[in-house]
Formats: C-alpha cells, sequence, structure tokens
C-alpha cells in the first residue's frame, strides 16, 4: 500500500491512504517488533506528507492521517533501547501529528500522540541527565528538550480546553509556567496561547474560566518585560478581561472590571479603552461626576468623532440626557473644525426630535441649514441621515393628518437641494409635498411640486400617480387616464416602496387599486372603472385582479339599473369581457383554494346567467353570456341543481345559435350552425347524467334537443337527419306539433328534405285522426303539404305512382270532409277542386284521357262541399 501511495503518478490519494489508515488502527494492541524495513517505511511516509504539504495536493485531514500512520509505525519498531537518534525522531513525528490533528479540530486522537512526544521527551532527557561528559553540549540539549516539552504541553493544554476540560489545561500551562524561569523567550508564546484561551472561552460564554485564563496571560506577560508580548498586546488582554467582567456581572465584580480596564489604559490608552471604561461607569450606575471624568479622559486622549458621538448614544440609551447633551456641545466645540461636524449637528438635532424637544430640533436644523450655504456643508452622509430624519418626521405628521405640519418637515429637506437639482430622491420630495397640498386643498401649488416632480422623474410610476390625483380632484377625465394608462405601462417593470405608502411585492397594482379607490370616493365611476381595468391588464395576483373583476361587474350592474334599453345593451357588450376574464383567472388560479375557486366561479356564473336573461333582443349576446355561465359552472362541484343549470344555459346558447343562423346571410350560417351543434353535443351528456339521477316525466328536454338537432343537421345538409327524424319518431307520445315543425324545418331553406319532410306529416296526419276529437284545421294543412310536395304547380309531366300516391291523400280529404262537413274549411275545400280539376286538364293535355277524366271526377266530388259557392263552380266545371 505504501509503495502504492508513493508512485508519481497517483492523482487519486484518498484510497489508498483510508486503507492505510484501517490498517495501522489495530496496530497498538500488538507487542512491538524491531524492522527496519517498517522504519524505513514509516520515514518514507512521513517525507511523503511533507512534499505534499506545499499547494493542496491531499487535504489537511489526509496529512493527520498519513501522519498518524507514519508515527504508528516508528513507534511499532521501537527498539527496547532506543537511541538518541530514534527518539528524537519519536518526539518529532509525534509532536507533529498530535499538533495537526489539533488543527483537523481532532483533540481526542491529537492527545495519543501528545503523550507518546511527551514520554519519548521525559525518556531523552534521563538519557541526558545519565551522561556525565560534554557538561555543556549536556545542558544545550536538556534546554532543547525543555522548550519542546512546553510546545507540546501547551498543545495539550490546547486539547483539553477544545474538549471543555479547563482544570487538565490549567495543570499543563501550569507546568508550562514553571518551566518560563528557565526558557524566559517563550514568556510573548504562552502569554498570547492564555489570551487564545479566554476569547475561544468568553465565546462560549464560560466567563469565570476566561476570566482565569486572560489573568494569567497578563500575570505570564509581566514575569519577564523583555520577552513579553508589548503594552498593546497586554493592554488588549486587560480590555477583554474588563469586557468579562462586564458581562460576567458588573455589579460583583465592577471593582476588578474597572481596575483592568484602567491597567488597560496605563499600559496603551485607545479610543476603545476609554469607551470601555464608559461603559463599564454607566452599567455601574457611577455618578456624573465619575462619568464626566472619562469623558474629560476621551476628548483630552483626542479620540475620533464616530467614538464620541458613540458615547452620546451610550449615554442617551442609559438615560443621562443631560450627561449626553453636555457632553455633545463639548463634543462640536472641540470639532468645530472638522469636515465631519455636520454629523455630530444631526445626531443633535435627531437626540432632540427622540426626546420630544421640536422647537429646539427645528432652530438647529434652520441653523444647519444656514451654515450649509455659508460654507459649512453637510457631508453627503451626514446630508443622507438629516434627509431620512426628516422625512421619517414628516410621514409620522402625515399619518396623523396634521398635513401643514408634515409639509414643514418637507420643506426643511427641500432647503438642501439646489434649484434645477435633478434626482429621483427630490422627485420623491415633490410628491410627497404634493399629497400634503392636495390634503390641504391647496390644488395650484401641489400641480407645482408633481410638475418638478415630472421634470426630475418622469418615468416614475409615483410621479404618474400624483398626476392622477390631482386630475381627479380637477375633475379632469382625459388627463386622469391618461395617467391611468402611464401607470399600466410602467407597472411592467419593477416598482420598488416608497415612504412606507405601499410594502408589497406588487406595488404597481396596488397603486391602480388606489387609484380607483379615490376615483370612486370622488364619484367618478368612468375614471376609476379604467384604473380597475388597468390593474386587471397589469397585475399578476390573480386573487386582486378577481376583486377588481367584481368591482367592475358591480360597477357596470348599477349602471344598467338606471339605463334604457339601448344603452343596456352597451353596458352588456362593457360586461361580457370582464366574466370572460374572470373566466380566464379562476380556470388557471394555482393558489386558491377549492373552496376559493368555488366561490369565485360561482359568483360571476350567477352573473352571466342573470345577464342572458336580459337579452331578449339580442341572442348572439344571450348565447354568449349562457356559454360563460355554462364555462364558469364547470369549475364548481357538480350536483343536480347546477347539472340543470348547465342544461338550460346549453339549451339556450343551441337555441340562440340556430336564432342568429336565421337572420344570418347564408354564407355566415354554417359557423353558427355548427356552434349550435357542439351545444347540442354537451347538453345531450349532461341530460344523460341528470337522467341517470332521477325520473323527469314532464321535461322537454329531450324533444327540444332533437328538434336543435334536426334543424342544425338539416342546415347543413347532414345525412344524419335521418337518424334524428327517427329518434324523434321513438319518442313517447311525440306530439304532433313537433312532427309539423320538423316537417316545416326539413324544407325550410336552406334545407331540403321533401322525403323526410312528407314522412313527418304523414305520421303527424296519422296521429291527428286518432284524437278523440280531431283538429281539422291542422289536418287539412297536413293534406295541402303533402299535395304540395307531391305535386308541386307548373309541371308539365307527373308520373303515374306520383298521381296515385296524391290521389291517396284527396281521398283522405274526402273522407276527413265527410265526417265533419261543416268544420272542414271551405277555402281548403276550394283549394283541393281547383288542384285536382287543374291535374286533369293537365293530364287531358297530356292525351292521358282516362287519367284526366278520373281526376276531373275527383274535383268535382268536391264541389257539394263548397257550401255557399257551390252553385258558381258547379256551372263552371
Amino acid at each position: 500500500l505504501t509503495e502504492i501511495l508513493l508512485q508519481k503518478h497517483l492523482t487519486d490519494y484518498d484510497e489508498v491512504i483510508e486503507k492505510l489508515f484501517s490498517e495501522v488502527s489495530g496496530l497498538e494492541d500488538f507487542p512491538k517488533i524491531p524492522d527496519p524495513q517498517l522504519e524505513e517505511c514509516a520515514i518514507q511516509l512521513w517525507n511523503w506528507a511533507v512534499t505534499k504539504n506545499v499547494g493542496t495536493s491531499i487535504s489537511k485531514n489526509q496529512k493527520a492521517k498519513v501522519r498518524h500512520i507514519a508515527c504508528s509505525l516508528l513507534y511499532c519498531c521501537e527498539p527496547e533501547n532506543p537511541t538518541e537518534g530514534v527518539i528524537r525522531k519519536q518526539i518529532l513525528m509525534a509532536s507533529k501529528t498530535g499538533r495537526t490533528w489539533l488543527d483537523c479540530r481532532n483533540p481526542q486522537m491529537a492527545d495519543n500522540f501528545l503523550r507518546l512526544a511527551v514520554k519519548s521527551l521525559e525518556t531523552l532527557y534521563s538519557q541526558l541527565t545519565s551522561r556525565g561528559d560534554g557538561a555543556a553540549d549536556i545542558t544545550s540539549s536538556k534546554g532543547d528538550v525543555e522548550k519542546d516539552l512546553l510546545r507540546v504541553l501547551s498543545c495539550q493544554a490546547e486539547s483539553a480546553i477544545s474538549q471543555g476540560n479547563n482544570h487538565e489545561a490549567v495543570a499543563y500551562m501550569q507546568r508550562c509556567k514553571d518551566m518560563l524561569l528557565r526558557l524566559p523567550k517563550d514568556t510573548a508564546y504562552l502569554s498570547l496561547m492564555c489570551y487564545n484561551f479566554g476569547i475561544d472561552t468568553y465565546n462560549l460564554r464560560k466567563f469565570e474560566d476566561s476570566a482565569f485564563w486572560l489573568s494569567q496571560s497578563y500575570d505570564i506577560g509581566r514575569m519577564n518585560v523583555k520577552y513579553a508580548p508589548g503594552s498593546e498586546v497586554q493592554a488588549k488582554v486587560l480590555r477583554l478581561l474588563a469586557t468579562v467582567y462586564l458581562e460576567w456581572d458588573c455589579q460583583s465584580f465592577q471593582e476588578k472590571a474597572l481596575n483592568a480596564v484602567s491597567l488597560a489604559n496605563k499600559e496603551c490608552v485607545s479610543a476603545s479603552g476609554l469607551y470601555l471604561k464608559i461603559r463599564i461607569l454607566l452599567r455601574c450606575g457611577a455618578s456624573d461626576d465619575h462619568i464626566r471624568a472619562g469623558l474629560n479622559e476621551m476628548l483630552e486622549a483626542k479620540v475620533s468623532l464616530e467614538v464620541c458621538l458613540s458615547t452620546v448614544k451610550r449615554l442617551m440609551s442609559e438615560n443621562r440626557d443631560v450627561l449626553a447633551f453636555e457632553y455633545l456641545k463639548r463634543v462640536c466645540q472641540h470639532f468645530e473644525s472638522s469636515p465631519d461636524l455636520g454629523t455630530a449637528l444631526v445626531l443633535q438635532i435627531e437626540l432632540l426630535l427622540q426626546r420630544g424637544k421640536e422647537l429646539l430640533g427645528k432652530q438647529k436644523i434652520e441653523d444647519v441649514i444656514t451654515g450649509h450655504y455659508t460654507g459649512k456643508q453637510l457631508t453627503p452622509q451626514a446630508l443622507t441621515s438629516l434627509h431620512v430624519m426628516l422625512w421619517d418626521k414628516a410621514s409620522k405628521h402625515f399619518e396623523a393628518r396634521n398635513y401643514s405640519e408634515a409639509l414643514q418637515w418637507y420643506n426643511y429637506s427641500l432647503s438642501f437641494f439646489k434649484a434645477g437639482q435633478m434626482e429621483p430622491n427630490l422627485a420623491k420630495l415633490q410628491r410627497n409635498r404634493a399629497s400634503c397640498f392636495l390634503q390641504l386643498k391647496q390644488l395650484e401649488k401641489a400641480k407645482e411640486a408633481i410638475k418638478e416632480a415630472e421634470r426630475c422623474d418622469p418615468d416614475s410610476i409615483f410621479t404618474q400617480f400624483s398626476v392622477y390625483k390631482i386630475a381627479v380632484q380637477e375633475k379632469n377625465v382625459e388627463k386622469a387616464a391618461e395617467a391611468v394608462n402611464a401607470m399600466g405601462l410602467l407597472s411592467k417593470s419593477h416598482v420598488a416602496s416608497e415612504d412606507r405608502l405601499l410594502v408589497s411585492e406588487d406595488a404597481a397594482s396596488n397603486l391602480l387599486s388606489l387609484a380607483a379607490q379615490i376615483a370612486l370616493e370622488n364619484e367618478q365611476q368612468e375614471t376609476a372603472m379604467k384604473a380597475l381595468e388597468s390593474l386587471c391588464e397589469n397585475s399578476k395576483d390573480e386573487a386582486q385582479v378577481l376583486t377588481a373583476l367584481r368591482c367592475l361587474v358591480r360597477l357596470v350592474l348599477s349602471t344598467m339599473e338606471k339605463s334604457s334599453d339601448e344603452m343596456r345593451n352597451v353596458n352588456l357588450d362593457v360586461l361580457l369581457p370582464y366574466l370572460k376574464m374572470a373566466l380566464h383567472k379562476v380556470s388557471h388560479q394555482s393558489r386558491m383554494t377549492v373552496e376559493q375557486r368555488t366561490e369565485e366561479a360561482n359568483w360571476f356564473r350567477k352573473i352571466a346567467w342573470n345577464s342572458a336573461l336580459q337579452c331578449e333582443s339580442s341572442p348572439d349576446r344571450m348565447r354568449d353570456f349562457f356559454v360563460l355561465s355554462y364555462q364558469l359552472s364547470q369549475l364548481c362541484p357538480t350536483d343536480r341543481t347546477l347539472l340543470m343549470g348547465q342544461k338550460t344555459c346549453l339549451l339556450m346558447a343551441a337555441a340562440a345559435s340556430l336564432e342568429l343562423c336565421r337572420k344570418s346571410l347564408l354564407s355566415v350560417q354554417t359557423e353558427e350552425l355548427t356552434q349550435a351543434l357542439e351545444h347540442i353535443q354537451i347538453c345531450w351528456e349532461v341530460w344523460k347524467t341528470l337522467k341517470a339521477s332521477g325520473n323527469f316525466p314532464m321535461d322537454p328536454t329531450d324533444t327540444l334537443l332533437l328538434l336543435y338537432e334536426f334543424e342544425a343537421r338539416a342546415k347543413l345538409n347532414d345525412p344524419k337527419v335521418e337518424t334524428v327524424l327517427e329518434s324523434v319518431l321513438e319518442l313517447e307520445n311525440v306530439e304532433t306539433k313537433v312532427l309539423e315543425t320538423i316537417a316545416a324545418l326539413a324544407m325550410e331553406p336552406p334545407a331540403h328534405f321533401p322525403l323526410l319532410c312528407k314522412k313527418a306529416l304523414r305520421v303527424a296526419l296519422s296521429l291527428h285522426k286518432k284524437q278523440p276529437q280531431a283538429d281539422l284545421a291542422r289536418c287539412s294543412k297536413c293534406i295541402h303539404s303533402l299535395i304540395k310536395l307531391s305535386l308541386p304547380s307548373g309541371v308539365s309531366e307527373v308520373e303515374a305512382h306520383v298521381l296515385e300516391e296524391v290521389c291517396d291523400y284527396y281521398e283522405e280529404a274526402l273522407s276527413i270532409i265527410a265526417a265533419a262537413p261543416d268544420d272542414f274549411p271551405e277555402t281548403e275545400t276550394l283549394w283541393l277542386l281547383t288542384r285536382a280539376w287543374n291535374t286533369g286538364i293537365l293530364l287531358y293535355s297530356l292525351a292521358q284521357y282516362p287519367e284526366a277524366e278520373k281526376w276531373c271526377g275527383l274535383a268535382m266530388s268536391f264541389i257539394r262541399h263548397l257550401g255557399s259557392l257551390q252553385e258558381s263552380y258547379e256551372t263552371q266545371v
């Protein structure tokens, strides 16, 4: 495995290292066997790890494992009496392996190798002590051993700390301290080691342990000033120690905390040390005089303005207002010539306003404005902070409806902008001022402010919103519409929130919604509708769009209640696209619950239904609304009532399509008829579902659907029309009126199905005759139609079978007349006589004399039934 790892071409070391590591882990339980080959293998592995240490050839953890393997192999082949050279190799490998495991945050692994290193160091020290010759060399070597031992012991202390064994760490560190008298040059190393322990335990909130280690660090540094870390580091240690006492229990350890920070400031005075002292004094509840003395120290030490201002804020947070304002005044005097003085002045204004001293705050603001234009300009950062403060104050007054006061604060902010300056913040400021003017009913001033806002930032949706508000106030519908259109276009780009007015993601949509609300409050319905329409077009929030559509629908319906019949159609045309959009939104709504979707769909479904009922004189509108009502109903849970509604919608839509077809030109009828068929087919499916749920004995749906389907297919010249007629004839108790209608439809242009027409008429005639009291007028009409279909007028030739068929109809007519001569229409009798006589004359002209005689005789048989006309026609024929 070692040979594989040492190969130059190998790039994936991980698998080999893991196998070696696994093999070596079990060697500790075996007896030690001296083996030069094994020792050589250990040294080769160690050197390989050293060469791979440069760059990122192997990871830190892989490096630790290779060192672990090499060191374990070396100790495995340790002889019974190892030489000094072997022991030194063991010390080097064990100490470095332990250190590497510590760097990998694996102190448990490190402990074993650190113990081995200590044992080997003690063995070497014992060997050197037992020698008698070369005293100077022995002393030097023993010194090196002690130095190595100190390093290993400090690593053991570090391992103990990382495992939470503070007592063990203290014991190891005490041994190190005892060795410092002989190794003074390691004072700084040991002091910094204790400081690091103090930081680690402080981060773990172990204040007692942290205080111990920081004290140790400081004490070790004092043991030998020559080799100590230096006064800056010592001061840093003491400041952290003071912070530990402050956060641990300032009341119990206030003396220690103050002592530590005072010592730190004596070692090396610093701004952080002086500030820390003020913090401790404030936490301990020291008197104003004590704190004042600390503040004086800060000014004398020439700390930065930033630290002084942080101190002022700290004083304010601890309710030491008098001291804070007093100190701030001195700070302003002290830094009077500093270019950053404005920061102090802005803080002074902020603190005055926080404490409710608005009058003094305003005086200071006016002083700053004056100074700003007389050579004492604020830095950009200070000016930004002041603007934020002024706007915040104005915003609060605006929310409290103190519009004049809000305007004054906005005007203070405006004072810092130069005439003609161009920037978005100025546009925002002018918009805010315009809002104040509008509330104060100062329309002209509001318009001036918005004009400035447009100059600075014309492409802002908020600017257009302000333009809109003014247009509404002026009742300028055209201007308001232009602003709404502009807002709609600008809403397609990202909109940030402004002045806490809007905080949702869809700020543009909220603005349009607010625009509609403003218009309605000002009784400007047309403008409100434009705003809501723009919202529907541009918002990505489906719920918000549906709410807007509801508003639009209600507004249209409220207008319809007061409008004339002519205007009602106009309003219905406005309403239709709103309902179509609602259908689209509800159909594609992904965030709605089932209940919400049902509620929305049901609401708009009912609106579509009621709208359809108002379209009696407009079949195209009626069809569209009923279709929409059906489509919306598909988004609702199905029940018997809903299915009945769907059936009615589809029936009415089909009827409306057929009505449109009757009034349309032939060129556009196909589309209407195809649509009607679609509605009929869907209606059949709905009706089947309904019939499966119960009985409907008196329901005419079957008849109506068959009539509508017959008409549509007949006018489309669809051969399936014959099947439809068969279905009609199969109906239970089919009415004669239905068959007469079928007959009429079969011949209504562009339909032309004379055979189907005659079939329907013959069945109708048969049913009429079966009635207890036959309707002779309707019977005569059936016969009349059958004769006209079979024997059209104006023909020059007649086939024998046709004559025979028509003759049968005449015989039928005679039998009916004979049964009730007084009830049969006289005009119909005359028509039958005339038609038979003319047929006889036609046959005579064709030299068909027997047939001519037959038909003329048939005609004469009707003369006796003519009544008052009998004598006149008797003479003629």
